[in-house]
């Protein structure tokens, strides 16, 4: 393996947390800041044992325009501290939009038809499932909160102030070594009309990032709590608002899929794995028409996905490339859609894995 990739075996001092977890934080969320700031001192405070008794150990509300990271953000923090970001307990709470939906969280009490073969979600040990003997946090997802029916927030009420879920049988869950996050859209065709104003003077002048983000502060907790009650509101720890993301931060997105493809390749493919060349005018040509000020980050994974991925797939599955190969993309003269082609690699080719 390249040296490149291997882990030094000298012996060094330690790193500190906040230095550690906000580095690995940074490499997988792009051009959120606040986000990372927020989050290290929660985990911090839980490694050292002093996150505030009876009560989660955080509660967060992420708000923002679609596309912006808010759910990759507790993805990226599962895959941090337990290795993968799957080991968190996601809630998609379009699921709860009708009231006795909302049941099927805590399941049936005793007495009610379905009390022994409904399964609650919200269990301790799918709780305690989700953490790891790397770390015992747990993270609880609550994704787009405002689509649940209102008992939703009820429900959530004891469960944000004193950690402690009571389920249908009458049993307990302890939420004391767990935060809880909290995904939402409101606010956010508000949200667009601050980033593109319509025609009108503002639109004439392109005002400061820092102005435009205390802007869509004011518009996401407006919108907040036209939603939610007054008591819910004050059980949120932190609510961070999404920053619309940056060229920069889009080509960070961009240079992320590809690293991402070329590891897919390699490990679902072992030793017919192949190298993927992709040059700085095919990235560029990717973040052009990928870029998108409604859907963020999303449609520009899809662009990748659509004019780099699936090429590639469809060349694997016919049979086109062969190992010792490397395929390289490039812009065709319309402009309009990219060239796959695989060749012949040099000795340098070798695929590797960041």
């Amino acid at each position: 393996m390249d040296s490149r990739y291997t882990l030094p075996r000298t012996r060094r001092q330690p790193i500190p947390i906040r230095a550690s977890l906000a580095n690995a934080l940074a490499s997988k969320i792009v051009g959120q800041p606040d986000a990372i700031d927020a989050l290290v001192p929660c985990v911090e405070m839980f490694q050292a044992g002093l996150s505030p008794e009876n009560r989660p150990a955080g509660v967060f509300l992420l708000l923002g325009p679609t596309g912006t990271g808010k759910t990759r953000t507790v993805e990226a923090l599962a895959e941090t501290l337990h290795g993968s970001e799957k080991s968190l307990l996601k809630i998609d709470c379009g699921e709860y939009q009708m009231e006795h939906e909302v049941a099927k969280l805590i399941g049936a009490p005793p007495g009610y038809l379905g009390h022994r073969e409904t399964q609650p979600a919200l269990t301790q040990q799918k709780l305690a499932a989700v953490a790891s003997e790397k770390c015992g946090l747990s993270l609880v997802l609550f994704d787009e909160i405002e689509k649940a029916a209102p008992s939703m927030a009820r429900l959530m009420l004891g469960l944000l102030d004193r950690g402690i879920l009571r389920l249908g049988d009458n049993s307990q869950v302890n939420f004391e070594k767990a935060v809880i996050f909290m995904t939402s859209n409101l606010g956010a065709r508000e949200m667009m009309r601050e980033i593109a104003p319509e025609i009108g003077f503002q639109s004439a002048v392109a005002p400061a990032a820092e102005d435009v983000l205390r802007r869509l502060e004011r518009v996401a907790m407006s919108a907040v709590r036209r939603k939610f009650s007054p008591e819910f509101v004050n059980r949120i720890d932190r609510v961070i608002t999404y920053r619309p993301l940056e060229p920069a931060d889009l080509m960070a997105i961009v240079e992320h899929e590809i690293d991402r493809l070329q590891r897919h390749i390699v490990n679902r493919l072992g030793s017919r794995a192949f190298a993927v060349e992709v040059p700085s005018a095919v990235r560029q040509w990717l973040l052009e028409t990928g870029t998108s000020m409604e859907y963020g980050a999303r449609e520009l994974k899809r662009t990748v996905h659509r004019h780099l991925t699936q090429p590639i797939a469809a060349m694997v599955a016919r049979g086109q490339i062969e190992e010792g190969q490397t395929v390289r993309a490039s812009v065709r003269a319309d402009r309009m859609s990219l060239a796959v082609r695989a060749s012949r690699r040099t000795s340098d080719d070798s695929p590797k894995v960041a």
